[in-house]
């Protein structure tokens, strides 16, 4: 059995992080289960809670008037579940649902948020871990809009 501080130095987003800061880390943190079509979070919920995917997938989603939920990505073991939580208001942007049974560690947002308000160094490397998670969130969110609602290309002029 691996402690939750192992468990999060061997997560993808945290692999090569400083232990002290994995152990500091591992104080906001927990195990969490969520049962298939179960959803992790939703919208403009207050982003109280990440989650580092251990097993099992996550569809990232958008509430579409008159179309219903438009899945923007999926996410897959070694992903990380929600960024919102990093910037004010901190609210989610999107649904995040569970597309099977799913294990993950959840990382507690307000814990983590106060750590790195007192230790400006492992704020600093937090926000490098998480800051390209969110422009790669934008992107495939910008590609996967691009795709839906484009007009189709005419020959020769594909984007």
């Amino acid at each position: 059995m691996h402690s939750i501080s192992e468990t999060l130095a061997a997560h993808p987003c945290f692999a090569g992080l400083d232990p002290a800061i994995t152990d500091l880390l591992g104080g906001c943190a927990a195990n969490v289960h969520f049962a298939k079509g179960r959803y992790l979070f939703k919208a403009e919920e207050p982003a109280d809670t990440f989650y580092l995917l251990r097993g099992g997938d996550v569809a990232l989603e958008l509430r579409m008037p008159g179309r219903g939920r438009l899945t923007v990505q999926t996410l897959h073991p070694g992903q990380v579940v929600g960024a919102s939580w990093i910037l004010p208001p901190y609210r989610w942007r999107f649904d995040a649902r569970a597309v099977g049974d799913v294990r993950a560690t959840g990382i507690d947002a307000a814990c983590l948020r106060r750590k790195c308000d007192d230790d400006p160094s492992t704020g600093y490397q937090v926000m490098q871990r998480f800051l390209p998670i969110v422009a790669e969130r934008l992107q495939t969110t910008r590609l996967r809009l691009i795709d839906l609602y484009a007009p189709p290309a005419e020959v020769g002029n594909a984007l």
